[in-house]
């Protein structure tokens, strides 16, 4: 289900935070459209904390530290570069509104990037939105093999150490579905909204960087 919004509409940052708490994100028809639409899928994609699946290969390619993760060193740029076309997407909905809004909701310290460096280049990364126990997972990219799922690896591990009980995917593709990704309808995604609203997580709970190893030993403590 979507709405139309007028490209005049003031949409704040804290309006932004009171749709994301009634389950409702915003998107636009492209990167030059200047309007927004607001979504409120029927089935809703999340990923179970305590059933992240990670392949061994994956696992060895994090446990390698082949590549530095960092955590809000380059929101704007990893922004940027989810936003850009890619030879199999040529136009996204990430337009100015979105880069100006979640911006701002970085400054509040209600957004955050996962950032994935080889060398000193940006080989991949991703952003999403933080609300009580909740994070939202809006966008990722990656230009090297495997940047942007390391990137979410880390997340995941960093979620669970700062007790966040929901990661919100808002659709399910079968790149998630290999991460354990899962369908839920509409009534029960409101229901694990509402339970993690009910309480504060904390994003920082690890340092800025670390290592694979530790993220992975997190997640298998999570399972275990």
């Amino acid at each position: 289900m979507s709405s139309r919004d007028n490209a005049s509409s003031d949409i704040t940052p804290e309006l932004l935070l009171r749709a994301y708490a009634c389950g409702i994100f915003p998107m636009s028809e492209s990167a030059d459209d200047p309007g927004l639409f607001w979504v409120e899928p029927e089935i809703r994609g999340v990923i179970p904390l305590d059933g992240f699946r990670i392949s061994s290969r994956l696992a060895r390619t994090v446990r390698s530290d082949a590549f530095t993760v960092t955590v809000d060193s380059a929101f704007k740029r990893v922004m940027s570069e989810c936003a850009a076309p890619k030879p199999d997407r040529e136009d996204t909905w990430i337009n100015k509104r979105i880069r100006d809004l979640y911006g701002a909701l970085h400054e509040m310290g209600h957004a955050h990037s996962v950032e994935v460096w080889q060398n000193d280049d940006l080989v991949g990364g991703l952003y999403g939105v933080s609300l009580g126990r909740a994070f939202f997972g809006e966008s990722m990219f990656h230009h090297a093999r495997d940047a942007s799922k390391v990137a979410l690896v880390h997340l995941v591990a960093r979620l669970i150490a700062g007790n966040y009980g929901l990661l919100d995917t808002q659709y399910v593709t079968d790149h998630l579905r290999s991460f354990g990704a899962v369908e839920v309808p509409r009534d029960r995604y409101r229901q694990l909204l509402d339970a993690a609203l009910d309480d504060v997580a904390d994003f920082e709970a690890l340092p800025a960087t670390m290592t694979g190893e530790d993220a992975l030993a997190i997640i298998a403590e999570r399972q275990s």
